[in-house]
């Protein structure tokens, strides 16, 4: 049998949860060749993307899904967080930030992966210059000087790209390849993602509280139903996992009080392992990394999603300007370095936050939780200090240029 013959690509993504697939929608009407490479349909249970959970999304990143026209077929699953409530147990201090005293719609939104994955999916599928190949695995990548050639398993032979995008998340498979390194901090701590229904409604309030063993988190949803992000030692997770209903829920009302009254109804229980997953580098000779596969954050202060889409939109933005000026090799050394340079502080900052904050909270010292508790009141009253945090959950609080997606400019 003669062998297919070799397909001959601008961009190869590998990767097509979240962030690939968005960067495939933000790609596919510049006109470029394109292939995006997924394992796992985006409609199957099994997705590691696109399933149950949900996602808050920053204001900077509903703007560019609007940009890209995704909005408006995730907006009626869409639920608004119009105020964010920050308490530490136990102790005195807590923040609230009021998205109308910010002068803004919303703080976020919570939207759920599998509708992302529903509006950007057929987007995909119907580009004419978009070659989407799932299920399907990269079995070997051979960088050359002027391509790549990727292997792909499932009887689509080889195909040579110009760029290789690593949207193939934390354990990235692509990133290995290239020979980038990933540092990595686990917290020893596991998130216990569910949904649960509160006696009284969320009004559109997202909840942060801090205990001994790990954030909690509720975050509103239609129907007056909240996600909840329990965060646990793995010892402890593994027996909230067997709890019944009510000993989980009255585990939960212990710790977050009685603000919402009592809670009624759990949902099913899924544990995800927690840590801080860092590539060393953003780029290796005709490799951009993006999203999870160049920073895995904690859960804490919901910026990993936002952090992924600003890498999209950036790299989105450099192509498009390299295709606007005649140069077509995507995978160019100025290119690879413009990104590099674009994304660092915003990358920085990020990380740094998170990190931080989980630090912060998990320090058992009398004497750091007093301070903490005077931190927080802090905050509460310091309006600047409230706008700086929304502008860092926007990638505008660090003095860096702001992708033209996430300000309502399209690329062509």
């Amino acid at each position: 049998m003669t062998p297919p013959a070799t397909e001959h690509f601008d961009i190869a993504i590998v990767g097509g949860g979240m962030v690939g697939a968005t960067l495939g929608a933000a790609l596919a009407p510049l006109g470029l060749r394109m292939a995006l490479i997924e394992a796992v349909p985006h409609d199957s249970g099994a997705s590691p993307s696109f399933d149950e959970r949900t996602t808050a999304l920053s204001n900077g990143s509903r703007q560019i899904l609007e940009t890209l026209g995704v909005w408006p077929h995730v907006q009626s699953s869409a639920t608004r967080i119009a105020k964010i409530h920050i308490s530490d147990q136990g102790r005195f201090g807590f923040a609230r930030i009021d998205a109308a005293e910010q002068g803004l719609a919303a703080m976020g939104y919570v939207v759920p992966n599998r509708e992302l994955g529903r509006a950007l999916w057929p987007r995909l599928s119907a580009s004419a210059n978009v070659r989407v190949y799932c299920p399907a695995t990269v079995s070997q990548i051979i960088a050359g000087e002027q391509a790549v050639r990727l292997e792909i398993d499932g009887g689509a032979g080889a195909i040579d790209a110009k760029l290789v995008v690593a949207a193939d998340g934390v354990h990235s498979a692509v990133r290995s390849a290239f020979g980038v390194d990933a540092e990595t901090r686990d917290y020893d701590q596991t998130a216990v993602i569910t949904t649960v229904l509160p006696q009284r409604f969320h009004e559109h309030v997202a909840y942060e509280r801090f205990t001994t063993s790990g954030p909690l988190a509720l975050l509103p949803l239609e129907g007056g139903r909240c996600t909840l992000v329990l965060t646990l030692s793995p010892a402890l997770a593994e027996l909230a996992l067997a709890w019944s209903d009510q000993e989980f829920l009255a585990e939960v009302q212990r710790r977050f009080g009685f603000r919402l009254g009592r809670f009624l109804e759990v949902g099913r229980r899924t544990p995800y392992p927690l840590s801080l997953t860092r590539s060393v580098r953003t780029s290796a000779a005709r490799c951009v990394i993006v999203g999870n596969a160049a920073q895995g954050l904690h859960p804490v202060a919901g910026m990993g999603f936002n952090l992924g889409l600003r890498d999209v939109a950036s790299l989105a933005e450099l192509i498009a300007e390299r295709r606007d000026a005649g140069h077509v090799d995507a995978g160019s050394p100025d290119l690879l370095a413009d990104y590099d340079a674009w994304r660092r502080a915003d990358r920085a900052g990020v990380i740094a936050f998170t990190d931080g904050l989980v630090r912060l909270f998990a320090n058992p010292l009398g004497v750091v939780q007093r301070l903490r508790s005077l931190g927080l009141l802090a905050f509460d009253l310091l309006p600047p200090a409230k706008a700086a945090l929304s502008r860092l959950s926007t990638g505008a609080g660090n003095d860096t240029r702001v992708p033209k997606l996430a300000r309502g400019v399209a690329l062509r």
